[in-house]
């Protein structure tokens, strides 16, 4: 078994229908079939169809393959295949599953302990394009606007395309990712409008601590336990991520306290932002701390792709360092650091910083490059194409 995690929008599902063409032409007929999430209603349904697919494999096939996409869409999808490997009914089968909701794939794999093969590996992650790739394939059409445009779309193929081409990102791409967050609150047995609120509070407090509490007053939610059901359903989602608090004398997150609320999908960030942004026009209109804001998500966004290629067991913990006279937007490592600031930023600015990590390095992301022996200024760009 091989699953694939991303969020939707992510090019998984097309993905999934390259390789089916794909294991169709190599193996052959009978070798080769497709299962859509979406339009099974349960796990005893999964049961069904796969049942009946059994036996219209080829006895001449010499692969036998089974793809599912969006397999997340379907409850105790894990107990199905559970009892269909135990068995016998897949032997000799590769079963392919894509899914949204990060968490419930991860969690559904570890409950088939035994029962995936001896594959190197079986669970990789789909991330967002890189800056790189979207520039080297757009840059002609974008010319000095093709930054704006990649932290408008934030790494999603669909919305990269439209930008690409109009300039802006269509109404039905925002409504398709949308609806797919709101569709999951209904599944989790969530109400939409108390996710809307606990996002309008994101949004408020976006780059200032957050305590779970205060987010539950704000939002007018029961409990800090239910304010932190929404965020973890964002997080499973691969929207959202808690930037923990870090203990610098410790050197260990601390959860207890208030933590930062980071968007790690653009996209997302987008489709649910009150000013109804579209366009590089309105990202270029937007107020300074909305474009701060903006960027400092992009970074967030960054750092998880980072992590996930790196083979970070959590990708999206995140963690920020504040003395309550200063604060750093990310802790990277032990002693490596990254500031974002919109507009310009200079050495002085950080002359404390030597003082209380004596062994960092700190990397600002700001308009205005200069290096220092522990300091240096990166704008944008450059950040977003270092590997």
């Amino acid at each position: 078994m091989i699953s694939i995690r991303g969020p939707r929008q992510y090019g998984k599902s097309t993905w999934l229908e390259q390789q089916v063409v794909r294991s169709l032409r190599e193996f052959g007929p009978g070798s080769t079939f497709y299962l859509n999430g979406d339009e099974v209603g349960s796990e005893q349904d999964l049961i069904r169809h796969i049942r009946r697919l059994v036996p219209a494999y080829s006895a001449r096939a010499r692969a036998r393959r089974l793809f599912i996409d969006e397999i997340t869409a379907i409850g105790h999808w894990e107990r199905a295949l559970k009892i269909l490997i135990d068995g016998g009914e897949l032997a000799d089968t590769l079963v392919v599953t894509t899914g949204s909701k990060a968490a419930d794939l991860r969690r559904g794999t570890e409950r088939l302990p035994g029962r995936k093969g001896k594959l190197a590996r079986s669970s990789f992650l789909f991330l967002p394009i890189t800056y790189a790739e979207f520039r080297r394939q757009c840059e002609a059409a974008l010319g000095a606007r093709t930054l704006a445009a990649y932290m408008l779309a934030g790494g999603s193929p669909v919305a990269l395309n439209e930008i690409a081409a109009g300039e802006d990102i269509p109404e039905y791409v925002v409504a398709m990712t949308r609806d797919w967050v709101l569709g999951e609150v209904a599944q989790a047995g969530r109400e939409r409008g108390s996710m809307l609120a606990v996002l309008e509070q994101v949004y408020r407090h976006a780059g200032t601590p957050l305590g779970y509490t205060q987010l539950a007053r704000d939002a007018g939610l029961a409990n800090n336990t239910v304010a932190a059901g929404y965020i973890d359903l964002l997080g499973d989602l691969m929207a959202l991520a808690p930037t923990f608090s870090w203990d610098a004398s410790r050197r260990v997150a601390i959860r207890r306290r208030p933590c930062k609320f980071s968007f790690i999908n653009l996209l997302a960030a987008l489709s649910f932002d009150a000013a109804g942004m579209r366009s590089i026009e309105d990202l270029e209109r937007a107020d300074p701390q909305r474009q701060g804001q903006w960027l400092e998500w992009l970074v967030a966004q960054e750092l998880w792709r980072r992590n996930a290629r790196a083979g970070v067991e959590v990708p999206e913990q995140l963690l920020f360092w504040s003395s309550g006279k200063h604060e750093i937007d990310f802790v990277t490592g032990e002693d490596s650091f990254i500031e974002v600031k919109r507009g310009q930023a200079s050495a002085p600015d950080f002359a404390w910083f030597a003082r209380s990590f004596p062994r960092g390095r700190l990397t600002v992301v700001c308009g205005t490059p200069f290096e220092t022996s522990q300091i240096r200024g990166v704008r944008v760009e450059e950040f977003l194409l270092e590997e």
